[in-house]
């Protein structure tokens, strides 16, 4: 297991927003939805880690997004939320009520709950954020539903490959 240090935080960040950046960004899937995989940082950062290092990692993950989209903070507003109740959603979405964690206890279904709650939540705060009018509500749930899906499936690729589950 590598020791993550705030070091090894900043080149995840980088590796994880050029691959954002240069290679998902480019990807149209439907022709018209993005799968979104730099929340990871956020999902799998340790629990035991300082808070304050966290909501701040979070935020520079999502300028950087913010960025070289243009989107004028809302993907850095979205992350840093999805850091601030990322304990709130794993509770909810695991059942969790002791005050160690550890995603290598978790069942799969646990996981994959945790993982779909929380790409969920980010993509209710970005599509609402960047989209929203009362006319178009039922067009943005739908592309909440469906960029979620494509995003879920991307973060459970990233994680089978890097075994994630094992390692944290």
């Amino acid at each position: 297991m590598i020791s993550r240090t705030i070091y090894t935080d900043l080149l995840l960040i980088a590796f994880l927003l050029a691959l954002q950046i240069f290679v998902l960004n480019r990807i149209r899937l439907f022709g018209e939805y993005t799968p979104v995989l730099y929340p990871v940082f956020v999902m799998f950062y340790p629990f035991f880690r300082n808070k304050f290092h966290f909501l701040g990692l979070s935020f520079i993950i999502g300028l950087g997004i913010d960025a070289f989209l243009g989107t004028w903070g809302i993907n850095a507003f979205a992350t840093v939320c999805l850091a601030y109740f990322r304990l709130i959603i794993f509770r909810t979405s695991t059942d969790t009520s002791t005050d160690f964690f550890s995603f290598s206890s978790l069942q799969w279904t646990q996981f994959l709950i945790f993982i779909l709650a929380s790409i969920f939540f980010h993509q209710f705060l970005v599509q609402f954020l960047e989209f929203f009018k009362f006319s178009r509500i039922f067009e943005i749930l739908l592309d909440i539903l469906i960029s979620s899906g494509i995003s879920f499936i991307f973060i459970v690729l990233y994680a089978l490959i890097f075994k994630i589950k094992q390692k944290v």
